[in-house]
């Protein structure tokens, strides 16, 4: 089953789309399709998935604010990065 959507995307992006589509003997919809799929996988699948990562955190802690470890995770990995360590 599908959906029909309409998304309204810049004159370059639609360009690229249509280039890639073009060169790979695809429609624009599939092109676009397996694109937004790479970039939102379902929840518990694709690279770099962690289940037990993504288990820790989950039990109550007692703080009121939301905590998004792979947020957290992925900023100190790219501080620590620029810091060189």
């Amino acid at each position: 089953m599908s959906v029909s959507t309409i998304v309204h995307v810049p004159d370059e992006i639609a360009e690229r789309l249509a280039v890639e589509a073009s060169r790979r003997r695809m429609s624009l919809d599939e092109v676009a399709v397996e694109a937004l799929a790479a970039r939102y996988p379902k929840p518990g699948s694709g690279p770099g998935y962690d289940a037990l990562e993504a288990f820790i955190g989950c039990g109550d802690s007692g703080r009121s604010e939301p905590f998004d470890i792979h947020k957290a995770r992925a900023e100190l990995a790219k501080r620590k990065f620029a810091e060189g360590i």
